[in-house]
């Protein structure tokens, strides 16, 4: 009898998990009572008497003859409910929150960006003060709607350095990079939608799109961009809408996108109709530019985003989107119905910031001491048989596997409760097939506790 009951209420919490997590939409029809029992492998009176009980909660009614439906209005969208459910170490939005919080005594070779003593301090105070001396309208107003002209016209020369051709009417700014992505998948997807996206890729484009509803298939990343051979059964087999990438820096594993995969891809995606999101946030990183989607595809069907939050301030938000004319007042009207006004303050502090004469050496600095960083951190790493992917040649991340019969998740388990933030492979997995990989941060994995704690928690 016990065990009966049992198997009554795990039919009823999965019914109530698919509920929650909107997998089962108020008025929707929920499986027959033989479509579950057939998926639950119980008993067919096991799940008449579930949905008989759900029916008394009010969860769901029945109709005669008809089965049985949601009942009520959706559920308050929890993300941590949509999508698979995932351990603490690799759930992309609890990782965010460790490496969010203020850092006290823990150290965070996780994390994704510079230390504050990296970033273009100077200057951001300089583009203060210069700010503050500014009009009362400079500093207090809304912004225009596509937003601070200067900064617009200077985002368009500086693609123009990258091959890509787009006025400043093409040019969009938004709050972050993040955001540009929301206005995106708001603009341009239904749920229900399919999403290509890498495999790894940075783990903030699952968690994002948990909030869209949308069904995400990865793709797996070579060092010279996305598997062109996956690719193309993955269009084949889904139909995607959409596909985000990096292909200046690739987050997680550093790999540069190559022309000729570039050029495959993009042949691919015209003839599935594919549209592609390409994200430039880690621009100023590289020494030699790799190639950019959107100079190829002319913005056709590729999308150009970016942001200056991994360079000059975390703290002053603001990013961009550029793209074909036609879809850039639909954007702004987007971006005014959920924001309505622009960080004007922030684009003026951005463009000072990054226009004045100091942004170019404090870049070349970074870089410098991003290689430096980059070769001790890939020396203490292997030391402890933790070997990098690839060498790449520029950016923040060193993606490393570990030694056979680690499990990254667990090692991030144990470290964390020894002060250190870890970011493990499967957060950035959407097949889970990264258990024995973890991203480091070469900027944040200078101190010597970071591989003390290491040592222990491979030796434990």
């Amino acid at each position: 009898m016990k065990e009966h009951s049992t198997r009554i209420r795990k039919v009823m919490t999965e019914v109530h998990a698919r509920i929650a997590a909107r997998t089962y939409l108020p008025g929707a029809r929920i499986p027959s009572v033989r479509a579950m029992a057939q998926s639950m492998q119980v008993s067919v009176s096991t799940v008449v008497e579930a949905y008989e009980r759900l029916v008394a909660e009010g969860v769901v009614h029945a109709r005669r003859g008809a089965g049985f439906y949601v009942a009520g209005v959706a559920a308050p969208l929890v993300l941590t409910e949509v999508g698979p459910k995932l351990e603490h170490e690799v759930d992309p939005l609890w990782i965010s929150r460790q490496a969010l919080e203020p850092a006290g005594a823990t150290l965070k070779p996780g994390c994704g960006w510079l230390p504050a003593q990296w970033m273009f301090e100077a200057g951001v105070r300089k583009a203060l003060r210069a700010t503050a001396r500014s009009q009362a309208e400079q500093v207090v107003e809304y912004a225009s709607p596509q937003g601070h002209p200067p900064l617009r016209h200077f985002l368009s020369r500086r693609l123009a350095g990258f091959g890509i051709d787009v006025p400043a009417e093409q040019i969009m700014l938004t709050e972050s990079g993040t955001h540009a992505i929301d206005l995106i998948c708001r603009f341009l997807l239904q749920p229900g939608d399919t999403v290509l996206l890498d495999d790894p890729c940075y783990f903030n484009f699952h968690a994002l799109l948990r909030a869209h509803s949308v069904n995400v298939v990865g793709v797996r990343q070579t060092p010279t961009g996305p598997d062109i051979e996956a690719f193309g059964a993955a269009l084949a087999a889904h139909s995607p809408r959409l596909y985000i990438t990096n292909s200046g820096i690739h987050n997680p594993t550093g790999a540069s996108l190559s022309p000729g995969t570039a050029h495959r891809l993009l042949k691919l995606a015209e003839a599935a109709s594919l549209l592609i999101v390409e994200d430039d946030v880690f621009a100023d990183f590289e020494h030699t530019p790799a190639p950019r989607l959107a100079a190829f595809d002319g913005l056709a069907r590729v999308i150009q985003i970016g942001s200056f939050s991994k360079t000059v301030s975390a703290s002053v938000r603001c990013g961009y989107i550029a793209t074909r004319h036609d879809w850039i007042q639909s954007l702004v009207d987007l971006k005014i119905a959920t924001t309505f006004g622009g960080g004007r303050l922030a684009a003026d502090i951005i463009h000072h910031a990054i226009t004045g004469s100091g942004y170019r050496r404090h870049m070349e600095n970074v870089r410098m001491r991003l290689a430096i960083e980059r070769d001790r951190t890939a020396e203490k790493l292997k030391a402890l048989g933790i070997v990098p992917w690839l060498m790449p040649q520029a950016g923040l991340y060193l993606w490393c596997r570990l030694p056979q019969g680690k499990d990254a998740a667990a090692l991030a388990k144990v470290c964390l409760d020894d002060g250190v933030v870890l970011a493990p492979g499967n957060a950035f997995s959407q097949s889970q097939t990264a258990g024995d990989y973890v991203r480091f941060n070469v900027a944040q994995s200078a101190d010597a506790r970071i591989y003390e704690v290491l040592a222990r928690a491979l030796n434990a």
